[in-house]
Formats: C-alpha cells, sequence, structure tokens
C-alpha cells in the first residue's frame, strides 16, 4: 500500500465502517483491515491518519486500530513469516515518540501502550535511543510531554515487578537506572518546588500531581527487584518529600465526588505501596525513616472518612501497617494492649462495616462484588486490607487479638438479635471478622489450610451460620445468606462433614434465590464440596449419599441459568459439570433434558461468544454427558451426534474461532466412540479439515491433529478407497507442521497414525518423500524435542514394515544412510525417548532391528549390532535423559503473540492412551530376550560370540536376567 491520499481516505472509509453497530456493516470492514494489514506502509498510514485526520473520533480509532496490530504482529516468532517489514519497523521506531507527545491525552494512551509493547521486544538493544530519547524531553518544561514520556516509562518498567530474576533483566534494569535514575530524581524535586509555587493554582497543581503519582509508580518498579545503589544513597531526597506529600492537605485537590479517587489520594496510596516496598524488603536500611512513616500513615488512617474514593488510599495504608506487623523487627512498636485494642477499634473494625457502596454493588454490580469477594481481585478494598491487617497481627498476639475481637464478636451478634431487620449488618461484619481471624492460611483450591485454634468454627456454623440458611425464604436477607453460604465455602475442611450432607441441600435449594450473590455462591460451594478429597483420594462425598437430591440439583442448577443476569454465569456452569463428574451414571436418566438444555445453551451463546470460562466448562459438560452415556451405552453416540451437528454445522460455517477448537474435540470424543467405521456424515466433512486456512490458527492445531487420528483409526481403509485424492492434502499438513518448531511434535502425532492405520499400498508413493523431508529439517534445525518424536517415528515404522523396509527406504535416499542414522541418531539419543509407551514403540523397534535385519549381521553395519544393543539395554535400565541444550529451553512454549484463540484443553474429551505395539509385545525386554532366542537359532554361535566379546559386563548381566525371565537360552 503506498501513502498516497487515495489510500487514506479508503482507510478512512474503512475504519468508519468498524464503529458501525450493524455487524453486516462492521464485520466485512473488520475482515477488509485484517486483509490488508499484512501490507507494507499499512502501519505508517495509520499513523498518518492518527496525526492527520481532521475527525476526531478517526484519529483514536486509528490509534486503537494500531496499538492492538503491534500487539499482534510485533513479536518475532521463530518459524513463522515476519509480518511487518523492517523498514515499517524502522519508520516506526523513529517517529512513534515525538507523535505520542504531540497527541492529546486519549492517543497519546494508546501510543504509549504501543511503544511498551514494541520496548518489550527490542528495548534496549533494538531499540538503544530510546531512553536518551525520552530522558531529553524531561529538559522541555512542557507538562504534557513530561507526562506522556512518565506514562510511557511506566507502561516500559512496570514488567520488572513480576519479572524473575534474570542476568539479562539486571542488566537492563541497570541501563535504565544509568540513564533514568538522576533526571527522574531531579525531575521529582523541580516538581515539588513547583507544586509549592503554584500551590493556588488549581489547573496547575493537577498537571503537576499527575507527574508526581507517575514519579512515584516509577519509583516503585526501579526499585522492586533490588535496592538501587543511586536510590539509596538518595533516600533522604525521595522519603523526606514522600513523607511530606503523607501529610499534606491542600482544598484545591479535594474532590466533591465520593466515588472516584482525587489525584491527593491516588499519590498517597501509591506512597503507601513505597514505603511498604521498603519496610518489607530494605527494612534495615529504611530503618531510620520508618517511626514517622507509621505516624503519618496511622493519623491518615485515623482521619480518612468512609466514602469510596478513599477505598484505595486506605486499604494501602492499612496493607502498609500489615506489613510492618509482621515483622521481628517492628514487634515492639505494636506491643502493648492500648495500641492493640486502638487499632482493633480505629481501623479493623470501621474497615469491615457493609457500606452502602458495597450493599450497593451487592445488588446492581454483582459481577464485580463476586470477582473481589471470590476470587481475591478484592486486593484493594477496605475489608480485605483489614482482614490482612488482623492476620499480621495474629502471628505475634494472637491470643490478646482474638480476646479483643471475640468482644466485638459477641456484641455484634447480640445487636442484630435485638431487631435482625434493622441491625443485619451487625451480623455480616461479626461473620466477617470471625473469618478473618479463624483462618490463617488459605488456597483457592482448598479453602483454609490453617486455622486460629482459639475459635470454635463448628460450634459458630451450627449456632450462627446454619439457622440463617434453614429459614422457609430464600430472598430474606441475601447478604446473610451469601456471608453463611461463603463461610461453609471457605471452612469446608474445618467443619466436619456430617454438617457439610446437612448443607447439601440447603445450598441447592438456594440456587433459586433472585440475588445473582447468592445462588452464584451457592453453586461455587456445591462446586468446591464436590471436589473434596476424603480417605484414599475418594471424593469427600459420594454419589451414593447425593442420590436423594440428583433431580432436585439438576433441575435447580439448569433453572438458575434461566434467572436474570445469569444466563452465562460460569459457576453454575462449573457446578453443572462438577456434578455430572461426581455423578456420573445417576445422571443417565435426566440426558435427553439435559443435552437439549445445553445445545440450546451453546446455540444461543455461539452468537457471541463472550465468556471464555463459561464456554470452556459448558463443553466439559457436552462431553461428560457423551462420556457418561456412551460407556453405559455405546449405541447412543447416534443420538449425540443428531443433538449437536446442527449446532456444530452453524458454528463451522459462521466460522466462530473461538468455540472451533472445541467442537474439533468434542468430534473426535464422538467418532472415538464408534467403532470400526466412519458415519458418511464425518466423511462429508473430511475434505474441509484440510484446508490451509483452518490451520493457520495455532488454538485449532492439536483438536485438528486429534480430530484427524480419529478419523484415521477409524477408518483409514475408508479414506484409502473413497478419499484417495485426500492424501495429498493430508500429507501437506504433515509437511506444514513439521516445519515448525512449536508444532512439529503434532505432525509426528499425524504422520505415526498415517504410518499405522493407512493400508501400505495406499502410501507407497509417498513414502520416500516423506523420509527426504525429515532429513531436510533434522539438518536445518535439529531439536531435542524433534529427534524424540523421530526416534518414536522411524521405530514405529520399523513395527509396523519390518527392519529390512526401515533399511532399504533409507539406503534408498543415499547409500550407507542406514548406519548412519544408527551411529549418529538412534545409539546416541534413545535415552532421550520419554513416555512409556513410546519407550515401548522404540525398545520392540530397535529389537526389530537386532534381530531381523539381515543386514546388521554381515555387512559393515554389524559393527553397529553390539552398540545398538547396549543403547537398548540402557533404554530399559538407565534414568531417562532430559537434558536440553541451554539455547533450546523456551522452544516448547505455546507463546501466541498478541489476543489468538489459544487452545483449550478439555479434561473431559481426554484422549485413551493408545499402544500400538500393545497386542504384539507385552513385556519388552522378555521380547528381546525371545527375538535373540530366534536370532541365535538361526545362526548358531554368532550371537554368543559378539556378546561375549563386545557387550559391557553390567548389561550382559541385565540381558541374562531377561533371558531367564523369558526361559529361553543363546544358542
Amino acid at each position: 500500500m503506498e501513502l498516497s491520499d487515495a489510500n487514506l481516505q479508503t482507510l478512512t472509509e474503512y475504519l468508519k465502517k468498524t464503529l458501525d453497530p450493524d455487524p453486516a456493516i462492521r464485520r466485512p470492514a473488520e475482515k477488509f483491515l485484517e486483509s490488508v494489514e499484512g501490507s507494507q506502509n499499512y502501519p505508517l498510514l495509520l499513523l498518518t491518519l492518527l496525526e492527520k485526520s481532521q475527525e476526531n473520533v478517526i484519529k483514536v480509532c486509528a490509534s486503537v486500530t494500531f496499538k492492538n496490530y503491534i500487539k499482534r504482529n510485533w513479536r518475532i516468532v521463530e518459524d513463522e513469516p515476519n509480518k511487518i517489514c523492517e523498514s515499517d519497523r524502522i519508520a516506526i521506531k523513529a517517529n512513534i515518540v515525538p507523535l505520542m507527545l504531540s497527541s492529546p491525552e486519549q492517543i497519546q494512551k494508546q501510543l504509549s501502550d504501543a511503544i511498551s509493547i514494541i520496548g518489550r521486544e527490542d528495548f534496549p538493544q533494538k531499540w538503544p535511543d530510546l531512553l536518551t530519547e525520552m530522558v531529553n524531553r524531561f529538559q522541555s518544561g512542557d507538562f504534557h510531554v513530561i507526562n506522556g514520556v512518565l506514562r510511557t516509562a511506566h507502561s516500559l518498567f512496570k514488567r520488572y515487578r513480576h519479572e524473575f530474576k534474570s542476568n539479562e533483566l539486571w542488566t537492563e534494569i541497570k541501563l535504565v537506572l544509568d540513564a533514568f535514575a538522576l533526571p527522574l530524581t531531579n525531575l521529582f524535586k523541580a516538581t515539588i518546588e513547583l507544586c509549592s509555587t503554584h500551590a493556588n493554582d488549581a489547573s496547575a497543581l493537577k498537571v503537576l500531581f499527575s507527574s508526581l503519582i507517575l514519579i512515584a509508580k516509577l519509583f516503585y518498579s526501579l526499585n522492586f527487584q533490588d535496592l538501587p545503589e543511586f536510590f539509596e544513597d538518595n533516600m533522604e531526597t525521595w522519603m523526606t518529600n514522600f513523607h511530606s506529600l503523607l501529610t499534606l492537605d491542600n482544598k484545591l485537590l479535594q474532590t466533591d465526588d465520593e466515588e472516584e479517587a482525587g489525584l491527593l489520594e491516588l499519590l498517597k496510596s501509591q506512597i503507601c505501596d513505597n514505603a511498604a516496598l521498603y519496610a518489607q524488603k530494605y527494612d534495615e536500611e529504611f530503618q531510620p525513616y520508618l517511626p514517622r512513616f507509621v505516624t503519618a500513615i496511622w493519623n491518615l488512617l485515623v482521619t480518612t472518612g468512609q466514602e469510596v474514593k478513599y477505598d484505595l488510599l486506605v486499604s494501602n495504608a492499612i496493607q502498609f501497617l500489615a506489613s510492618v506487623c509482621e515483622r521481628p523487627h517492628y514487634k515492639h512498636l505494636f506491643e502493648d494492649q492500648n495500641t492493640l485494642t486502638s487499632i482493633c477499634e480505629k481501623v479493623i473494625v470501621p474497615n469491615m462495616e457493609f457500606r452502602a457502596a458495597d450493599e450497593e454493588a451487592f445488588e446492581d454490580n454483582s459481577e464485580e462484588y463476586i470477582r473481589r469477594d471470590l476470587e481475591g481481585s478484592d486486593i484493594d478494598t477496605r475489608r480485605r486490607a483489614a482482614c490482612d491487617l488482623v492476620r499480621g497481627l495474629c502471628k505475634f498476639f494472637e491470643g490478646p487479638v482474638t480476646g479483643i475481637f471475640s468482644g466485638y464478636v459477641n456484641s455484634m451478634l447480640q445487636e442484630y438479635a435485638k431487631n435482625p431487620s434493622v441491625n443485619w449488618k451487625h451480623k455480616d461484619a461479626a461473620i466477617y471478622l470471625v473469618t478473618s481471624l479463624a483462618s490463617k492460611a488459605q488456597t483457592q483450591k482448598h479453602g483454609i489450610t490453617q486455622a486460629n485454634e482459639l475459635v470454635n468454627l463448628t460450634e459458630f456454623f451450627v449456632n450462627h451460620i446454619q439457622p440463617d440458611l434453614k429459614s422457609a425464604t430464600v430472598n430474606e436477607f441475601p447478604v446473610l445468606k451469601a456471608d453463611g453460604i461463603k463461610y461453609i465455602m471457605i471452612f469446608r475442611n474445618q467443619v466436619p462433614k456430617d454438617q457439610l450432607l446437612v448443607s447439601i441441600p440447603l445450598l441447592i435449594n438456594h440456587l433459586q434465590a433472585e440475588s445473582i450473590v447468592v445462588h452464584t455462591y451457592a453453586a461455587h460451594a456445591l462446586e468446591r464440596l464436590f471436589t473434596m478429597r476424603g480417605t484414599n483420594n475418594a471424593t469427600l462425598i459420594t454419589a451414593s449419599e447425593m442420590a436423594p437430591f440428583v433431580e432436585v440439583l439438576l433441575t435447580n442448577l439448569f433453572k438458575a441459568l434461566t434467572l436474570p443476569g445469569s444466563s452465562e454465569n460460569e459457576y453454575i456452569m462449573k457446578a453443572i459439570m462438577r456434578s455430572f463428574s461426581l455423578l456420573q451414571e445417576s445422571i443417565i436418566p435426566y440426558i435427553p433434558s439435559v443435552i437439549t438444555q445445553l445445545t440450546q445453551k451453546l446455540l444461543a451463546v455461539s452468537k457471541n461468544p463472550s465468556k471464555p470460562h463459561f464456554n470452556h466448562y459448558m463443553f466439559e459438560s457436552i462431553c461428560l454427558s457423551i462420556r457418561i452415556t456412551c460407556k453405559a451405552n455405546p449405541e447412543a453416540v447416534g443420538s449425540f451426534e443428531e443433538a449437536l451437528f446442527l449446532v456444530f454445522t452453524e458454528i463451522l460455517q459462521n466460522d466462530v474461532q473461538e468455540f472451533i477448537p472445541y467442537v474439533f474435540q468434542v468430534m473426535s470424543l464422538l467418532l472415538e466412540m464408534h467403532k470400526n467405521e466412519i458415519p458418511s456424515s464425518y466423511m462429508a466433512l473430511f475434505p474441509h479439515l484440510l484446508q490451509p486456512v483452518l490451520w493457520e490458527r495455532t488454538g485449532n492445531i492439536p483438536p485438528l491433529v486429534r480430530l484427524l487420528q480419529a478419523y484415521l483409526e477409524r477408518g483409514a481403509s475408508t479414506i484409502a478407497s473413497a478419499a484417495a485424492d485426500k492424501i495429498p492434502g493430508l500429507l501437506g499438513v504433515f509437511q506444514k507442521l513439521i516445519a515448525s518448531k512449536a508444532n512439529d511434535h503434532q505432525g509426528f502425532y499425524l504422520l505415526n497414525s498415517i504410518i499405522e492405520h493407512m493400508p501400505p499400498e495406499s502410501v507407497d508413493q509417498y513414502r520416500k518423500q516423506i523420509f527426504i523431508l525429515l532429513f531436510q529439517r533434522l539438518q536445518s534445525s535439529k531439536t531435542t524435542k524433534f529427534i524424540k518424536s523421530f526416534l518414536v517415528f522411524i521405530n514405529l515404522y520399523c513395527v509396523r514394515y519390518g527392519a529390512l523396509a526401515l533399511q532399504e527406504i533409507f539406503d534408498s535416499i543415499q547409500p550407507k544412510m542406514f548406519g548412519m542414522v544408527l551411529e549418529k541418531i538412534i545409539i546416541p539419543e534413545i535415552q532421550k525417548v520419554s513416555g512409556q509407551v513410546e519407550k515401548k514403540i522404540c525398545a520392540v523397534g530397535i529389537t526389530k532391528i537386532l534381530t531381523e535385519c539381515p543386514p546388521m549381521m554381515d555387512t559393515e553395519y554389524t559393527k553397529l549390532w553390539i552398540p545398538l544393543l547396549q543403547a537398548l539395554i540402557g533404554l530399559f535400565e538407565l534414568p531417562e535423559d532430559d537434558t536440553i541444550p541451554d539455547e533450546e529451553h523456551f522452544i516448547d512454549i505455546e507463546d501466541t503473540p498478541g489476543y489468538q484463540t489459544a487452545f483449550s484443553q478439555l479434561a473431559f474429551a481426554g484422549k485413551k492412551e493408545h499402544d500400538p505395539v500393545g497386542q504384539m509385545v507385552n513385556n519388552p525386554r522378555i521380547h528381546l530376550a525371545q527375538s535373540l532366542h530366534k536370532l541365535s537359532t538361526a545362526c548358531p554361535g554368532r550371537v554368543l560370540s559378539m556378546l561375549s566379546t563386545s557387550l559391557n559386563a553390567e548389561a550382559l548381566q541385565y540381558l541374562q536376567g531377561y533371558l531367564q525371565a523369558a526361559s529361553v537360552s543363546l544358542l
């Protein structure tokens, strides 16, 4: 695409169309942009548009499109074509920083993100001047520009907070510190001075405080990995200024908004984070400053109101106290009983209250409420921070703290009892306090794993939790119901099993509650209870104990999906999946109605898939229905195909990318249920599965390979007779996969199935070409994974076609090739093969080469006979060689850059492990002994003399053991 006005005009029109709410206009425009994004100059056209377009909406749209384009295409993936040409890359890096700095804030943010994506790949090696270009802009004095630089630096450096330590990372951070730490410190001091100069100018203060927030965030990122020498030397400057900012109050920066945190709050919360970082990681160096920070933060907590806008500040301030009180160094600050009482009374209890804002979220924004409360994304909530502080204090002062709170809990429960309908919030706070006191260690998988000995959890459960759940109306006091259900969920390991069994019908009943939070919690609690393990790893709650509830459980779960706000509720769908898994054949009578409801749901969500977890559990539930029913009655597979194929066809025709990998997995499961034929409905689809476009998407590859394997296992002869013209297409897929380091193993899966199942005559003409392709790949890039797969393949070939056929095909490609493969690949590398079935295939293959290949006995290949036998005994007896060359460590990571539907494997669509030599050979060691015996009978004396002269003693000893076990001897 040329950089012409005509192209700019075309691009403008298509961008406009992508904003159209009508999918008939929007989708073709999106497809057009997708089709041209590989063209040279495309990104430069977008940058020109966002700089020069007269329409703001086009500028913003171009900036978002550009950022997403960079996200998808900038990373260069090995074995894949470079998606952005080098001249475009150079032009982008040359222009993007000045363009970002001169753009309005909305566009600046998008370009800043794009720079950080490019930086993640190219900085510092391929973009050495980025830092100097940014630091030079600090001198401009224009805070719009300075904030642009700070924002970009923040998005570039924040990954230092979660990267693993490595030499490259340290080198990069050192480079950044050398160039950036001093200018940042000078900017910090200058900005603080400007704040006092402009103390009465509201608009100037807003810009300056935005800068200070970004500077404070950069301070956190640059100090996270280790304490840099520069910041240690300049700690006085930073800490004194941070401290004075914590205590600063300026009327001009206060906001009237009760919800939205203002700049002052955001800055103070970041400073609390910075202080907590130093208190936790660098406590020795930070010690002189700590007492004044504790005092300032304590004062902050006591004087800050209950409004939502202060939530982040209060929670970060409490987290600071929590991190300080856990460290032995600072224990003395909290020892006094009065201090403890004061903290409990003034900080913890007030911040555990259920506020009007929480009630509003519970009712109107339940999804967010659930995410914060259940999944722990409530890091910045007051309640969570207060809870962490309780746990921190309990580390050294468990007795006194439990004592103080027991009094609070009792008085709260008494208040509630006086007038439940008015005082229910007191009980809510009491339950929350008990929970935070009792739980010392918690995991998502197991709930509470360590509890406070001083709290009687079962007694509290029976007296205060069960009565709420047993009340006749499921819709009364929804917050207390949710608290009660959450209590069961959290303390499921502490509450005795008989109490859990009493709770199950109560939870099933609460699936009918109108409150989204209550029925979601009920589903989640059931799902967690069903995964608990009892003795000998069986589920704690058994299918027979659930028998009385099966019908009402399934009815209420599916009904819950029809409640307003829960039509795609992932917790309910996960509970459906887990119920199927636990109940097994008890669900068979309900399958006809269940599968109808699941397919209707599938059809509805396929129109616009938006909840990945929900969709995943839905497909898992479909797989479970198929597995459980067909295990009892294999003929039922036909009725599932009838129910599902219509929806599947629609999904494939409409190219619903998110669902296609799932559809292929379910189809594989169904096809594998058939005995030894392929129904015509599958054969009609076969040619479509070989279309290159399907194989372009990484997420499709594993399920598609498995589906083609199912075709080959169930109907190779049908393919050979009715679709022989498709065999080149099948091999074309193998050729594409084998060329990629990430997917070569998938290519071998397919090739192994072709060799194992296709009639030999149907692939005769292609065999030599297959080997040539494999040798070309071996020469161009020989990775451990490739070698392992290659070894399994040649041994499978040997098992299927015989050792002589293997030797002949190698030597027909190049004379003496067979000897080279034995010497350079099989003998030195066989120890790397992993997996029971894979090792067995190799053992049987090598045994055939040793005992059924005449050239091994009377040509120059004979010298390799003993080393090969030695290697085979090593495969049996030595530990697996799992070393991987350094440069290969990261090849296997399926890292798809940008947003692509990655492959999500369905656990319940799992493939049974298939052993191609299972019927032929049970024990490969005995098989070796028997084969050697047969060989020695055919040529007496030869084998024994070779063994006695050349095989090492230890291997010989093992071999004698195999011969004894097989009750044979060598002649």
